[in-house]
C-alpha cells in the first residue's frame, strides 16, 4: 500500500497499542491516520505475549483503562470478524508468605473501592479451583472473576481491522528514519519503504514503537524511556487431564501459569532480568526469538515442579525467550511528549501490553482529540519522564531490576536499588555523614528519613511499623514541638523572566500573580476543564522575574506546560533547580536558631508569612521564603549551591545549642498530612478541580482570564458533585499509605487517595473525596464512617478540616503550648 504525503496522524509502530490507537482514533472520526510498521504487524513483541488479561491495576483509573481492554476485546469478534481468543477464565494469586498476604488483603479492598469483583480464598478453596496446585505454604489468595486471557496477535489484528474499516491506512515494510521537528512542533516523518524513502507531513505523531520507541523519540529529540529486557516462559506438551483452569500467579515464587488448549504455559519475572539490545536491535529483528538460557530460568522451574507436580512429567514443547521493554519505574508510557506539543507516545508496557493496550489506546485518541486528559493519567503520563532517563547505561542497570519489581512485594516505601545517585543535592555528603537513609525520585538522592547514631541507616520495609518508625517519630516532633531541617533541593525551579512574564503567568496560573515584589503566591494552573494540571509557589523576584516551584517529579511536565501556552508573550522560561539548594528550617524554635546565625530580623514584621527577601547566614547569603509545607512557622532558604554547604555548616553548629534536628521527607510529608495539605498526583490531579478538592481560596472569585476559569466559573455556579476531606483512624495502630476503602455506613464511598501517620495527632490520617451528599457538614456530624486496611474495618472521624492547626496559626507564629 503507498504512503500518502499528508496525515492527520501518522502512527508508528504495528504493535497491539499501535493498532489500538489506531482504531480508537478512527472510532472518533479521524479518517486520514496512517500507521507504518517497519516490518509487519504483532512482529516485534506482540506476537509472543502471555496474554493475561488482569482488571485490577495500582489505581482507579489504570483499573477503569484494563477493564475497557477487556470489554473492548469481547466484542471485537463480532465487530470485526476476527476472533480475539478473549477467554474470561478468571485468576488466582496465591501468598506464602505474610507480608504478602498483606499485600492481597489490601489489593482486595482497593479491588471493592475501585467496583472489581474479588474474594478471598482459603487454601482448600484454592485447591478446588486449582486441583493441581501443590497448596503446601500457601496461606491464601484472591480470585478474580472478570480475569482471563486472549490471543495477542489476533487482538492486535482485530483492532487493526477495525481501524481498516474506519478509514485508516495501514502500511507494513515501512521504516521510519527520522522525524522532522522545528521548535515544539513536529512537522513531517520520514521513512523507507518498499517503493524507496518518502516524506509525510503530519499534524500528530504517535510513537508506537515498542522496543524501538527510546530510538524513535530520539529522532524528534524526546525523552522515551524504556528498554528491552529478556522474558522468559515455557510451553508444555498436551497434558492429559489438565482441563480449562484459570490463571495463576504465585508471585513469591516469580511465576505464572496459563493454561491453553490443554497446555501449561510457565512465565517467570525472575528478581535479577537480561537487559537486551545494548548494541542496539538488528534491523533484520522480526518474528525472533532470543537464546536459551536454561540456567538463568532453572530456579523458576524447579519451583514450579513442586508447586505443580504434573509438570515433571509433562514434556517442554517450547522454551521461550523474547525481548520485552521495561521503564525505568514500571509503568508504561502514554501522552503527550515534553518536547513537542503534537509528538504522542504510547510505548513501554512492562509485560502488561495486551491488557493494558485497549484502555491505552481509547485514553490517547480521546487526549489527542480534546487536547487534555480524558481523566487522570498521571501514574503513566509521558511528561514524568527526566531527560537523563535516556541514558543508555541508566536504563540498563534499572529494567534489571523492574522486571524482577511485578512480582516482588508491593510494601511501601521500597526503593529502588540499581542505577542509583546520579542527583544529588549539595548536602549530599553532609546528610549521608550524619545517618541519613537515603530514597530516590526522579534520580535525585533524597534524606528520607535518619538513622541514630550506631544505628542501622538502611531500610527494613515491609508492612505496618518498621524498626526506623520511631526515628520518623521522633523527626516529626522536632517539627512540631522543636526545630526540625530538611533538605528540599530537589524540588523543580523554573525562573520565568521577561516584560510579559507577569501578564503570562497571570494567564497560566488560577491565583493572582500580579503581586508585590517578594510575595510568594500559591496557586494551581487549571486546564480548560478547571482540572489541575500543577501545584506550584510562584515567588516574584523582581518587576519581571518570577520563580516557580514545584514537585520534584513535576519539574519538566510543568515547563512543557508552561512552554505550550507561551505563545508570542515576551518571556523566557529556564530550569534553574540545579544552581540553588534549599535548606528548610521548621519548627517553633526556628527564630531563636535564625537569630544566632543571622543579623537580620526575623520577627513577623519584618518578613511576614508569605513573602521571600534576602538574608544573611554566616558568612554568605540566602533568600528566604517564609512559607511552609509542614504547617510550621519556618523558612525555606534559598542558596546558591556554592554556599549551600557552608550555609547547612552555620545552621547545624549553631543547632547543636537549640535542639536542632536533622529530619527527612517522611516527616515532611506525615507533617503536610496532619496540616492537609494536598499532593500533586494522589489528592489532586488534572481530574480534579480546586473547588472539589477544597482549594478554591486559591482562585480568587475576582479573577477572570485565565486557563480554566470558566470550568471554575460553572462550578461554583452549578455546585461541585464531590469534595475532599480528612480522615482520622480511631484505632491508633493501623497504617494507611493509598487506596484504602472508605465505607460510609458499611458501603464503599471512596478511597484513600493519600495517607501517612499522623505522629502529632497519634494516628493514621488520610485524605479523601466524597460525594457532595456526605461530605457537608451535617453528613460528617453524623459519623458511620470507617476504612478498611488490609481486610479490617477501621472507624474513622471524618472532617473537611485539617486534624493540626487547621486555621493555619502555627505557620504566622507560635501556637500556645498545652498545659
Amino acid at each position: 500500500m503507498s504512503v500518502p504525503e499528508t496525515a492527520r496522524a501518522v502512527i508508528i509502530g504495528g504493535g497491539v497499542i499501535g493498532c489500538s490507537v489506531a482504531y480508537h482514533l478512527a472510532q472518533l472520526g479521524w479518517r486520514d491516520v496512517v500507521l507504518l510498521e517497519r516490518k509487519q504487524l504483532t512482529s516485534g513483541t506482540t506476537w509472543h505475549a502471555a496474554g493475561l488479561i488482569a482488571q485490577l491495576r495500582a489505581s482507579a483509573n489504570m483499573t477503569r483503562l484494563a477493564k475497557y481492554s477487556a470489554d473492548l476485546y469481547a466484542r471485537l469478534e463480532s465487530e470485526t470478524g476476527l476472533a480475539t481468543g478473549m477467554r474470561q477464565t478468571g485468576s488466582i494469586t496465591v501468598a506464602l508468605t505474610e507480608a504478602r498476604v498483606e499485600e492481597l488483603r489490601r489489593q482486595a479492598g482497593m479491588a471493592r473501592a475501585f467496583g472489581v469483583e474479588i474474594s478471598e480464598l482459603a487454601p482448600d478453596e484454592i485447591a478446588a479451583r486449582y486441583p493441581h496446585l501443590n497448596t503446601d505454604g500457601v496461606r491464601m489468595g484472591v480470585w478474580l472473576p472478570g480475569d482471563g486471557q486472549g490471543d495477542p496477535s489476533n487482538i492486535a489484528l482485530a483492532l487493526a481491522a477495525g481501524a481498516r474499516a474506519g478509514g485508516a491506512r495501514i502500511v507494513e515494510q515501512t521504516r521510519v528514519t527520522g522525524i522532522d521537528r522545528v521548535g515544539r512542533h513536529v512537522r513531517a516523518v520520514r521513512y523507507d519503504g518498499p517503493d524507496g524513502p518518502g516524506r509525510i507531513t503530519a499534524e500528530h505523531v504517535v510513537n508506537c514503537a515498542g522496543m524501538w520507541a527510546r530510538e524513535v523519540g530520539a529522532m524528534a529529540g524526546a525523552t522515551v524511556p524504556l528498554h528491552a529486557a529478556e522474558h522468559f516462559y515455557i510451553v508444555t506438551e498436551p497434558v492429559a487431564g489438565l482441563g480449562r483452569l484459570p490463571v495463576l500467579r504465585v508471585p513469591d515464587e516469580c511465576a505464572y501459569y496459563k493454561e491453553d488448549a490443554g497446555k501449561l504455559m510457565l512465565g517467570a519475572f525472575e528478581p535479577r532480568a537480561k537487559p537486551w539490545g545494548m548494541e542496539g536491535i538488528p534491523e533484520s529483528f522480526c518474528f525472533d526469538e532470543l537464546p536459551e538460557d536454561l540456567d538463568h530460568f532453572a530456579p523458576i522451574l524447579e519451583r514450579a515442579v513442586e508447586r505443580i507436580p504434573m509438570l515433571a512429567q509433562a514434556g517442554i514443547r517450547t522454551f521461550f525467550n523474547g525481548p520485552e521493554s521495561f521503564t525505568p519505574d514500571n509503568a508504561y508510557l502514554l501522552g503527550r511528549c515534553n518536547e513537542a506539543d503534537n509528538l504522542w507516545v504510547a510505548a513501554g508496557f512492562n509485560s502488561v501490553g495486551i491488557q493494558s493496550a485497549g484502555g491505552a489506546g481509547m485514553a490517547l485518541a480521546q487526549w489527542m482529540q480534546d487536547g487534555v486528559q480524558p481523566f487522570d493519567l498521571g501514574d503513566v503520563d509521558v511528561a514524568r519522564a527526566q531527560p537523563f532517563q535516556r541514558n543508555r547505561r541508566y536504563l540498563r542497570d534499572r529494567v534489571s531490576e523492574t522486571l524482577g519489581l511485578l512480582y516482588a512485594d508491593h510494601t511501601p516505601f521500597r526503593q529502588k536499588a540499581t542505577a542509583r545517585g546520579v542527583r544529588r543535592s549539595p548536602l549530599h555528603d553532609h546528610l549521608l555523614a550524619r545517618g541519613a537513609v537515603m530514597g530516590e525520585l526522579a534520580g535525585w538522592e533524597r534524606a528520607n528519613w535518619f538513622a541514630a547514631p550506631g544505628g542501622v541507616a538502611a531500610y527494613d520495609i515491609g508492612w505496618g511499623r518498621r524498626p526506623w518508625f520511631p526515628n520518623w517519630a521522633a523527626e516529626h516532633a522536632a517539627l512540631r514541638e522543636g526545630i526540625g531541617l530538611y533538605d528540599m533541593s530537589s524540588f523543580g525551579k523554573i525562573r520565568v523572566e521577561g516584560a510579559d512574564a507577569a501578564a503570562f503567568l497571570d494567564l497560566v496560573c488560577a491565583n493572582r500573580i500580579d503581586v508585590p515584589v517578594g510575595r510568594v503566591v500559591y496557586t494551581q494552573m487549571l486546564n480548560s476543564r478547571g482540572g489541575i494540571e500543577a501545584d506550584v509557589t510562584v515567588t516574584r523576584l523582581s518587576d519581571t522575574a518570577f520563580l516557580v516551584v514545584t514537585p520534584a517529579a513535576r519539574l519538566h511536565a510543568d515547563m512543557a506546560w508552561l512552554r505550550r501556552h507561551l505563545g508570542d508573550a515576551r518571556a523566557i522560561i529556564v530550569d534553574v533547580t540545579a544552581g540553588e539548594a534549599v535548606i528548610c528550617v521548621m519548627g517553633p524554635g526556628v527564630r531563636g536558631l535564625m537569630a544566632a546565625v543571622s543579623p537580620d530580623d526575623w520577627s513577623d514584621a519584618a518578613q511576614p508569612f508569605g513573602t521571600a527577601r534576602e538574608v544573611e547566614i554566616g558568612i554568605g547569603l540566602a533568600r528566604a521564603h517564609r512559607v511552609s509545607f509542614v504547617g510550621a512557622l519556618g523558612y525555606e532558604l534559598y542558596v546558591s549551591a556554592d554556599m549551600a554547604a557552608h550555609v547547612f555548616e552555620t545552621l547545624a553548629a549553631a543547632g547543636a545549642d537549640h535542639g536542632l534536628a536533622l529530619c527527612g521527607l517522611h516527616a515532611m510529608d506525615s507533617c503536610r498530612m496532619e496540616r492537609g495539605f494536598r499532593h500533586f498526583g494522589h489528592d489532586i490531579t488534572p481530574e480534579d478541580s480546586p473547588l472539589e478538592a477544597g482549594l478554591g481560596f486559591a482562585v480568587p472569585k475576582d479573577k477572570t482570564g485565565f486557563i480554566g476559569c470558566d470550568a471554575v466559573a460553572r462550578q461554583r455556579d452549578e455546585g461541585i458533585r464531590r469534595r475532599m476531606v480528612a480522615l482520622r483512624l480511631d484505632d491508633p495502630a493501623p497504617m494507611l499509605f493509598h487506596n484504602e476503602p472508605v465505607l460510609k455506613d458499611g458501603r464503599v464511598v471512596g478511597h484513600v487517595t493519600s495517607g501517612s501517620y499522623g505522629h502529632h495527632v497519634g494516628a493514621a490520617l488520610g485524605l479523601a473525596y466524597l460525594p457532595s451528599e456526605l461530605s457537608n457538614p451535617a453528613a460528617l456530624a453524623e459519623g458511620g464512617f470507617a476504612v478498611e486496611v488490609a481486610g479490617q474495618v477501621v472507624p474513622a472521624t471524618v472532617q473537611r478540616r485539617a486534624f493540626f492547626d487547621p486555621d493555619g496559626i502555627a505557620m504566622r507564629g507560635d501556637l500556645p503550648r498545652a498545659p
